[in-house]
């Protein structure tokens, strides 16, 4: 196999760039791709702006003439797909522009959009594959995850205040962190797929459960809510009813889940998942935000991926906790968390971090 190139590797650092400005939230990953002409200057870049838009091959392609195109290297992030969606394959759309070669990172793991590189090969243009992969995999890594355990990338929230508690006794938490965490966190609901809570939050709070900017308008991409404990049809929660156009109910047994050991929970909590990335929305990204004990649900099961903890400079004590039983018998059992960052928001700080082990493999 040929070896990329200097100028290849400068334009896959732009291309993973690129990648960047694209959407984590419709399903797709993030992709992008700069066109080199035959002397290795740079003709066009482009990048995926989201589901249903044209991908970042032809993105770029669309920026360069006919007889630019031709003879052209396509330096891409990601293998180009070779399957029909709501867009035509890029494999062909490269062929069809007659680019000569393709330099790309991380091969497509899709069942339906993988192999792309080999129908370019079979057209006898130039393939080389594997180039900054490593970079490729990070600009992306809760999508490859995904599709490579069909099941999304789940991401828990904690609201908290220092001392762990999630509400006073009397059961009110309005507001425990400050407007700077709250605001932050719609931000994170317009980046995800679907948002997961229990029926006894939506009972108790009747959430809109949108994502908002600060003035209360809402933000492009809403988030689908996943409701655990409701059955379909059910008229539970009419403020997320009335604000979105689809809510899935998912009629799990909150109540025996909530007593059952991880080992137990975890299969019906990964039916869930694989029922939410096989389904109309194709979930990649998922939030759980469904209080204490939703949370600690998936956290004892080991389906949390990524933890984001907005700790608020408060002391409340009692009994409500922000985390409940997790199956942590001695110190030894403790979820231990990696890549923890911080990140101050007005008074609180934000925790971000994964789990190690089982906890974040799923």
């Amino acid at each position: 196999m040929s070896e990329p190139l200097p100028v290849e590797i400068t334009a896959m650092r732009r291309a993973l760039d690129l990648a960047q400005r694209g959407p984590l939230s419709g399903g797709n990953p993030r992709v992008g791709c700069v066109l080199l002409g035959a002397d290795g200057v740079p003709l066009a870049e482009g990048w995926h702006h989201g589901a249903g838009t044209a991908h970042a091959e032809v993105d770029a392609l669309t920026q360069v003439s006919a007889q630019q195109a031709r003879g052209a290297t396509a330096v891409v992030s990601l293998e180009p797909c070779d399957h029909v969606g709501r867009t035509g394959p890029c494999s062909q759309a490269l062929i069809d522009a007659g680019v000569a070669r393709v330099v790309y990172a991380v091969d497509d793991p899709g069942d339906a959009s993988a192999h792309g590189a080999e129908r370019l090969a079979a057209n006898g243009v130039e393939v080389v594959s594997g180039v900054l992969h490593d970079e490729a995999e990070q600009v992306n890594h809760d999508w490859f995850a995904a599709m490579r355990r069909r099941r999304p990338w789940v991401i828990a929230k904690l609201a908290m205040s220092l001392d762990g508690r999630a509400a006073a006794a009397d059961g009110s938490s309005r507001w425990i962190t400050s407007p700077e965490s709250r605001a932050h966190a719609h931000v994170v609901r317009g980046e995800v797929d679907g948002i997961i809570v229990g029926a006894g939050t939506v009972a108790a709070d009747d959430p809109a459960l949108t994502a908002r900017f600060a003035d209360g308008s809402l933000r492009t991409h809403q988030p689908v809510p996943v409701v655990l404990g409701t059955a379909p049809g059910s008229s539970l929660g009419a403020r997320l009813r009335a604000a979105h156009d689809r809510v899935v109910d998912a009629p799990l047994d909150l109540r025996a889940l909530r007593v059952q050991p991880g080992c137990r929970v975890r299969p019906q909590l990964i039916d869930l998942l694989g029922a939410l990335f096989d389904g109309d929305d194709a979930m990649r990204r998922v939030l759980v935000e469904g209080g204490p004990t939703t949370t600690s649900l998936f956290l004892r099961a080991g389906l949390v991926d990524e933890l984001h903890v907005y700790s608020a400079p408060v002391l409340i004590g009692g009994p409500r906790l922000a985390v409940q039983q997790i199956d942590v018998a001695g110190i030894g059992d403790a979820l231990r968390l990696t890549d923890v960052t911080t990140t101050p928001l007005g008074p609180d700080v934000l925790w971000r971090a994964r789990i190690e082990g089982d906890g974040s493999l799923g």
